[in-house]
C-alpha cells in the first residue's frame, strides 16, 4: 500500500526546468509519506511527473516505483496503490502471450497489461487500486480506481495544470495551490458530514476519481470512462445453491487478501462478520502451522459505564473471548481512554484533511498505531452490512417512507448549535436532498419489481455509494496515516455483484438479519457468534468524556479568533450541554450521538483553522 501523486501539462515542458519541477514532486511525495516510507521515487518526462511513496507488502526487493517499462521505442511509466489480488492468474495470461516480467511485484503486471492490451486490461483487475499510468508515444495519463473505491484518488486542474494524489494534502502540496472553502464545502461539512458527495472533493475545485471509472488526459483534453457499474437481473439459484456461491465467494475473496510477503493480522470484534474473515484466516495458516494474529478495540473502563441500547445491545469481549478459544488465535487486547481520543482528535482531521466521524475515527486511529507496532496489513470485516443488509435501516417503515438518506432521518440535530444567520444562507437540507435524489435516480432497478423491493435496492444502493464509503475512508486513512494496510475482503465486486441481486427473502429468511451471510458462515463459527445480533464499531461511555469535549468546546467558542464562531451559536451550546445527551437518537448512522456532535464540532474548528485560514 503507497502513496501517489503526479501532475500533467499540455504544454510544458518540464525536463527544461528537471531540478524545480524534480522538487515539486518530492514535496508532493513527502506530504503523503506517512502512507508509505519505505522507498520513495519521482519520474519526470516533458508533459508529466509521477511520485510514489511505498509500503512494502509485495516484492520487498524489486517492487520500487514509479516503475518504468519500454517496448520498442514507447515507455510508459506507473504509480500504483493496492494489491491486485489476481495478480497471478493474470500474470500467467500475458505470459502465454510471450510478455516477460523481471519482478514478482503486482504493479509490473498492471504495466504490462496496459502496454500489452490497453487500458481495457484495468477490467480484468481484482483488488483495492488507485493507479496512474503516463504513456510516452500518446502524451497521456490514465487515473483509474478499483469498483468500489477502496483507495482514494483525487485530483484537480490548477491553472492549467492536472493535478493529482492519494490524498486531498498532496494536491496543495503543489506550489502556489492553497486549499479554499466555498459554499457548498460547507453544505458538505455540516449538511452531509462525515460522508461528502461521490466525485467531491469537499475544497474548492477539489474533485475525485469516482470508483469504477478511468480518467483519461491527454492533449484533448479530459475523459472519464466508467468501467463498471452495477446491474440489477433477476436471480436464478435457489436458497441452497445462493448459500453456497455466497460462502465460495467470500472464502476465496478472504483468501485471496492474505497475499503478502509480510505477516498479516485480523481485526476481531466478536461479530459475525469480522469473526468469518478472522476463522478463514486462521484456518488457513494453521495449515501452514502458523498461529493468526488478532486485534480488538475497546475503551477503558466501558465495562463500567456500558450501557445496552438498541444500537450497541452488548459488549464485545466476551465474544471476542469466544473466538479467540475457537480459532486459537493469538491475540491482543486494545484500550482507548480519554486522553487518547482526544489527543488524536485532530490527528483525524489531519489523516482525512476534513472532519470526520470524530472519536469514533480517533479511535481506530490509535488503534492502528498500536497494530502497525508488530503488523504491517490487517484484514477487517468492514462492508458487510452495507452488502448483505445489516443496519437498522434495511428493516424499519420508517426508512422505507422517508425520502432521505435513512442514516440521518432528522436533520434538526444538524441545526440546533448553528447561528440563525448561517442557517437562513446555508441551504443544508435543499443540498442533502439533492444529493440523496441524485443517487436514487442512478440506482439500478429491475422491471417488475414491487414497491417495497424497489426502495430495498435503493436504500442498499444508497449504502453502498455513501455509507460504506465513508467507513472505506475512515478505514483507509486511519491505518495508512500510521503505515498499516487494511483489507476489506467484503469489498470484493465479485461478492457484491452477486448480492446485489438476491432477493431479500434470502437475504434476510425468515426476518434473520444477515441470514444469508450467517447461513454462509456455518461451520466456520461457533453458534454464540453465527446469530450474534449485530453490534457496531464500539465507543466510550465514558460520561467524563463528554463533560471534557464541553469545556473544550465553550473554551473554542471563548477565543474570539476561532473560526468556529462565525457558524456556532455559544448560547445554543450552552444550552445544549445543561442538557444530558441521548446516546439513543445518533445524528448520523448509529455511532453518532450526543458526545459525537461535540467532538465533530471541534475538529470543524480545527479543519478551518488549517484549511481555511
Amino acid at each position: 500500500m503507497c502513496g501517489i501523486a503526479g501532475f500533467f501539462h499540455t504544454k510544458q515542458d518540464y525536463l527544461k526546468n528537471r531540478e524545480y519541477f524534480s522538487s515539486v514532486l518530492d514535496t508532493m511525495r513527502k506530504s503523503l509519506k506517512h502512507r508509505g516510507d519505505d522507498e520513495h521515487g519521482i519520474y519526470l518526462s516533458s508533459r508529466c511527473g509521477l511520485a510514489h511513496a511505498r509500503l512494502s507488502i509485495i516484492d520487498l526487493e524489486t517492487g520500487a516505483q514509479p516503475m518504468i517499462r519500454k517496448a520498442g521505442e514507447n515507455t510508459c511509466a506507473i504509480v500504483h496503490n493496492g494489491e491486485i489480488y489476481n495478480m497471478k492468474e493474470l500474470k500467467e495470461e500475458l505470459m502465454e502471450k510471450g510478455v516477460s516480467f523481471s519482478t514478482t511485484s503486482d504493479t509490473e503486471v498492471i504495466l504490462a497489461g496496459y502496454m500489452t492490451e490497453g487500458i481495457s486490461f484495468v477490467e480484468k483487475l481484482n483488488g483495492i487500486f488507485a493507479t496512474a499510468i503516463y504513456d510516452e508515444a500518446l502524451e497521456t495519463l490514465y487515473l483509474f480506481r478499483d469498483r468500489l473505491g477502496v483507495k482514494p484518488l483525487f485530483f484537480m486542474r490548477h491553472e492549467d495544470t492536472l493535478l493529482f494524489a492519494s490524498e486531498l494534502k498532496g494536491l496543495f502540496a503543489y506550489p502556489d495551490n492553497s486549499p479554499a472553502i466555498d459554499k457548498d464545502s460547507l453544505c458538505e461539512v455540516f449538511g452531509l458530514g462525515p460522508a461528502k458527495t461521490y466525485g467531491k472533493g469537499v475544497f474548492k475545485d477539489t474533485k475525485e476519481v469516482l470508483p469504477g471509472t478511468i480518467l483519461t488526459v491527454s492533449l484533448d483534453g479530459i475523459r472519464e470512462l466508467t468501467y463498471w457499474r452495477l446491474k440489477s437481473a433477476p436471480h436464478e439459484e435457489d436458497f441452497q445453491e445462493t448459500i453456497e456461491k455466497t460462502a465460495s465467494l467470500i472464502q476465496d475473496a478472504v483468501k485471496k487478501q492474505m497475499l503478502s510477503d509480510v505477516p498479516i493480522c485480523t481485526f476481531l470484534s466478536g461479530g459475525v462478520d469480522s469473526s468469518l474473515v478472522t476463522s478463514i484466516c486462521a484456518k488457513e495458516l494453521k495449515e501452514k502451522g502458523i498461529p493468526l494474529s488478532t486485534y480488538s478495540f475497546d475503551f477503558k473502563d466501558n465495562s463500567i459505564h456500558f450501557r445496552s441500547n438498541s444500537f450497541q445491545p452488548s459488549e464485545d469481549r466476551p465474544f471476542v473471548e469466544k473466538m479467540v478459544k475457537y480459532c486459537k488465535t493469538e491475540h491482543t487486547y486494545l484500550e482507548c481512554d480519554n486522553d487518547d481520543l482526544i489527543s488524536n482528535l485532530y490527528e483525524a482531521v489531519d489523516a482525512r484533511d476534513l472532519p470526520c466521524m470524530a472519536d469514533v475515527e480517533s479511535s481506530l486511529l490509535y488503534f492502528c498505531r498500536q497494530v502497525v507496532a508488530n503488523h504491517k496489513v490487517a484484514l477487517t470485516g468492514e462492508c458487510a452490512d452495507e452488502i448483505f443488509g445489516g443496519y437498522p435501516w434495511f428493516h424499519k417503515n420508517a426508512c422505507f417512507e422517508a425520502d432521505c438518506f435513512p442514516w440521518t432521518m432528522d436533520m434538526t440535530p444538524r441545526k440546533l448549535l448553528l447561528r440563525d444567520d448561517v442557517l437562513s444562507t446555508l441551504p443544508l437540507e435543499e443540498y442533502a436532498k439533492n444529493a440523496y435524489e441524485m443517487t436514487i435516480s442512478e440506482t439500478p432497478l429491475l422491471e417488475g419489481e414491487n414497491p417495497t423491493e424497489k426502495r430495498r435496492r435503493e436504500i442498499a444502493y444508497l449504502n453502498l455509494k455513501w455509507f460504506m464509503v465513508t467507513l472505506l475512508d475512515r478505514m483507509d486513512r486511519t491505518s495508512m496515516a500510521c503505515g498499516l494496510e487494511a483489507r476489506v475482503p467484503f469489498a470484493d465486486h465479485r461478492i457484491v455483484e452477486y448480492v446485489w441481486n438476491v432477493p431479500w427473502d434470502m437475504k434476510c429468511p425468515n426476518g434473520l438479519v444477515k441470514g444469508l451471510l450467517r447461513y454462509a458462515a456455518t461451520g466456520y463459527l461457533p453458534d454464540a457468534i453465527l446469530y450474534r445480533k449485530k453490534s457496531p464499531y464500539p465507543k466510550t461511555y465514558n460520561p467524563e468524556y463528554e463533560k471534557l469535549l464541553g469545556s473544550l468546546l465553550l473554551e473554542v467558542l471563548e477565543d474570539s479568533a476561532s473560526p468556529l464562531n462565525t457558524y456556532v451559536d455559544k448560547k445554543k451550546v450552552l444550552t445544549f450541554l445543561k442538557n444530558p445527551s441521548d446516546y439513543g437518537k445518533p445524528w448520523y448512522g448509529q455511532l453518532m450521538a450526543g458526545p459525537q456532535l461535540l467532538a465533530y464540532l471541534l475538529q470543524v474548528n480545527y479543519w478551518l483553522k488549517k484549511y481555511a485560514l
